[in-house]
């Protein structure tokens, strides 16, 4: 017994675990053993539910047999598949509890997937519950056993009993120290949050004093803009009037073009009366009027002659 308890703390030393984690480690896989027998008991139970319910004449059709296996077969699919099912949901289960535990103390882990299709380590871990439940066996064997009350207390007695006050002592300090860590760790979470705090504070002034720099900005750009607006309207202020100015010129330059032009018709009539009172207007006005009545005379005498033409 000795010797499977040190072959199968060997094997556990090979993972990396000390005493307390295999301790969890064993708890676990005796918890997924039970788990297995009762699986494989159902399993059985479906075979023995089929013998006992089905198997009850001498002959058989292939139909029949077809029909019973079928049947056995969708029954024990079902039983394996949620009895994976369950594994997969309770290791998930299980590797939460270990990260959760790990985050408390700021610890990262991670996995390496590969690992779990080592056929070695399998093959040792498999070992490992053999032995371990070998040793398990024996050792509720003989625990059931009646045992003798020690003689006396001296002895090896005594030196157990030191040995379990030192590591009792040990196992006091080591728990003060554990809880003077985790007050540390506490201490550093606070200064976290607080720095965090300060942190985000510093944004938000920092947030603030930005706001106000862009309002600062927004404000003289609508300055800027109400300035850009004032001379614009000014500025059509100032061509409207200028424009009504033209307006003005234009139509008293208008009334004088037209005042201009009455005084030049009323100028040539004038000269117009002038020339014809002169001695050359009239001989020139009664030479015209005698050629005039020659003419007519010329066209009576051509008429009167040549009618034709």
């Amino acid at each position: 017994m000795c010797d499977a308890n040190v072959s199968a703390t060997a094997t556990m030393a090979e993972f990396g675990c000390n005493e307390h984690h295999q301790s969890e480690v064993i708890s676990y896989m005796r918890f997924a053993r039970s788990k297995r027998i009762l699986r494989l008991k159902t399993v059985d139970s479906c075979f023995e539910e089929l013998k006992d319910s089905r198997l009850v004449e001498e002959t058989f059709t292939v139909d029949e047999v077809r029909d019973m296996l079928d049947g056995l077969h969708a029954v024990v699919r079902g039983e394996m598949e949620m009895e994976l099912i369950n594994t997969a949901h309770t290791n998930v289960l299980l590797l939460r509890q270990i990260f959760y535990q790990a985050e408390k103390f700021f610890l990262r882990l991670q996995t390496d997937i590969s690992e779990l299709e080592n056929r070695e380590l399998l093959e040792q871990v498999a070992e490992f519950e053999k032995t371990d439940f070998k040793a398990t066996d024996k050792m509720n064997q003989e625990s059931s056993k009646p045992k003798l009350a020690p003689l006396n207390e001296g002895g090896v007695s005594e030196l157990l009993n030191k040995e379990i006050a030192r590591l009792q002592e040990e196992n006091d300090k080591l728990k003060a120290k554990l809880r003077s860590l985790e007050s540390q760790a506490m201490s550093v979470l606070d200064d976290k949050t607080e720095a965090e705090r300060a942190l985000k504070d510093l944004r938000n002034v920092q947030g603030d004093q930005q706001l106000s720099a862009h309002a600062k900005e927004i404000s003289c750009l609508q300055n800027t803009v109400a300035a850009l607006k004032d001379d614009y309207e000014r500025s059509l202020t100032v061509s409207a009037a200028s424009q009504n100015n033209l307006q003005e010129n234009l139509v008293s330059a208008k009334h004088e073009l037209l005042r201009v032009q009455e005084q030049l018709a009323l100028a040539e009539k004038e000269l117009d009366k002038k020339f014809q009172q002169t001695a050359a207007y009239r001989n020139m006005k009664e030479i015209l009027t005698k050629k005039n009545e020659q003419i007519k005379d010329i066209r009576k005498r051509l008429q009167r002659y040549e009618p034709n033409e």
